[in-house]
């Protein structure tokens, strides 16, 4: 299916380059979803993550959600973007935009494509603290 932007990379992501792509005159909606580094998890300090992918696998996954999403609602653009390699606090791990022609299924669809890609797309993450690292199950 066309109208799908996938990217796995080292480098900092963009949000308007995502929401550029997305645009459409044919959409009413776009939806963002941004996910930056916080500096604590469960109480405990953190000092950066480190995110690792299986790169072939990882696009697969995220053009297969695209897709679904694509099937699902009346999407015309939609655009994934995950970092690997080390993060500090504040910046984006990934960004998902998506447009379609009313808002209800661009927040719905953006949504879809957060919770599917936590739970299928073998992208690890490791949480170093200021007294301990931990590798977080990529998959609940």
């Amino acid at each position: 299916m066309d109208n799908i932007d996938i990217q796995l990379s080292d480098q900092p992501l963009v949000v308007q380059q995502c929401i550029d792509y997305v645009a459409s005159g044919h959409s009413g909606g776009t939806a963002i979803f941004v996910g930056t580094v916080r500096d604590q998890t469960k109480g405990r300090a953190v000092v950066r993550l480190e995110f690792e992918a299986y790169a072939p696998m990882a696009l697969s996954e995220m053009k297969k959600i695209a897709e679904q999403i694509q099937e699902k609602w009346p999407s015309q653009k939609i655009s994934i973007h995950h970092r690997v390699g080390n993060l500090v606090i504040g910046d984006i791990a990934v960004i998902i935009a998506v447009s379609t022609p009313h808002r209800k299924a661009a927040f719905e669809a953006c949504e879809y494509a957060i919770d599917t890609l936590k739970q299928t797309v073998p992208i690890w993450k490791k949480e170093i603290f200021e007294d301990g690292e931990v590798w977080v199950a990529a998959h609940p």
